[in-house]
């Protein structure tokens, strides 16, 4: 066996300052017809599990199965679409039993410190709770960072919580276009209380109150006059507001704003009827004014379903959830239409080019769309 050598640029003097050697490889049994020049590497692919596998595993709770099971119902491949429908029948009886919370604000209103901090105690009180955290995606790159489970580090790792962070994709509203999907899946793994975290919004994105139970509306001192707030808008839909960091050298300012919003609440229709919207404080750093706000929420339960306003609630979001899903097949059927797909890139050129007006590309887009359809 030939001895190791010192890498050519160590001192020969003086050998023992260098602890790196050269060694002579060895070939092992079988390994050289597996060594193949100019192979392209190729990412291994996992089986896809069975319905009756993602439905048994979403039932018992197993946390893989059950983001695998959201990864089905997330995806846009044409071959995805039925299993996902499949599984979403069987699971459908399962659903229903939780309070769905969303949660919304101003980027920089320490959505997810609230989330964490909130979510941390409702484990402690013996409940399961669901994150789904809406991350923002480029519309340059089309990508996101889905960075919320590393935010959210303490809640990641409490065995009664699960996080799952999806893409708004384009989306607008704050909210991914399958979240009403991915809170059905969570309902039937057994999850008492589901958390949407929809990206930082402004007054008119909306679309997260047609999808849940409780809207709570995140809000920071100091964010605007009080002829701001009035304004009609995503502030006209909270169920409650929460004046955030309200700690420290900010609590006084704190209580102040959320006067001010209290007033400001006393004009606007409620948004749920029978339930009176208010204002509260709270800090995510000690704790302060979290166990007021799980208690808002329970009377707020109690009350709608002892005047049937949360059941009805409901049956008017699955409502809404029909003309969305109506609004997405049409939009999926137009752009993959053959002669729509074939005649689109000639009429932008030609619209682009001063030939032609949008109203008459567009016209003749749907009359192709819609001959092929008799």
């Amino acid at each position: 066996m030939d001895a190791d050598k010192k890498p050519e640029w160590s001192d020969p003097n003086e050998p023992d300052k260098c602890s790196s050697v050269i060694r002579r490889g060895k070939e092992q049994e079988g390994q050289a017809a597996s060594l193949r020049k100019n192979i392209r590497f190729q990412k291994r692919r996992s089986s896809e599990p069975a319905v009756e596998e993602l439905y048994t595993g979403v039932l018992a709770g197993d946390r893989g199965l059950l983001a695998r099971a959201i990864t089905l119902v997330e995806s846009n491949a044409e071959q995805h679409f039925q299993k996902a429908q499949n599984l979403l029948q069987r699971l459908l009886q399962h659903s229903g039993k939780s309070l769905r919370i969303g949660i919304t604000g101003v980027p920089g209103a320490g959505k997810s410190t609230f989330i964490e901090t909130f979510g941390t105690y409702l484990c402690d009180q013996g409940y399961r709770v669901a994150v789904l955290a809406i991350d923002p995606s480029s519309s340059i790159s089309g990508g996101s960072i889905l960075g919320d489970k590393t935010r959210m580090e303490l809640l990641a790792r409490n065995p009664r919580a699960f996080i799952r962070p999806s893409p708004s994709a384009g989306k607008l509203g704050g909210v991914h276009r399958k979240t009403r999907e991915a809170m059905l899946i969570c309902e039937a793994a057994g999850f008492d209380v589901i958390l949407v975290e929809t990206v930082g919004v402004g007054q008119s994105e909306v679309i997260i109150r047609d999808m849940v139970d409780f809207f709570l509306l995140l809000v920071l001192t100091g964010a605007g006059d009080e002829l701001q707030g009035m304004k009609k808008g995503i502030m006209e839909l909270a169920d409650a507001l929460i004046v955030h960091k309200a700690d420290g050298a900010n609590k006084q300012k704190a209580e102040q704003t959320r006067k001010e919003y209290n007033r400001i609440l006393h004009f606007l229709q409620p948004a749920t009827k029978g339930w009176s919207t208010k204002a509260y404080t709270c800090s995510s750093l000690n704790g302060d004014g979290i166990e007021g706000i799980w208690e808002v929420l329970k009377s707020f339960e109690r009350n709608g379903k002892e005047t049937g306003v949360f059941e009805d609630r409901r049956k008017g979001q699955k409502r809404e959830w029909i003309y969305s899903m109506i609004t997405d097949q049409l939009q999926y059927s137009f752009f993959h239409h053959p002669e729509v797909r074939l005649m689109l890139p000639q009429l932008e050129n030609e619209v682009m080019s001063g030939e032609k007006t949008v109203a008459s590309a567009v016209e003749k887009l749907f009359h192709a769309f819609l001959s092929g359809k008799e």
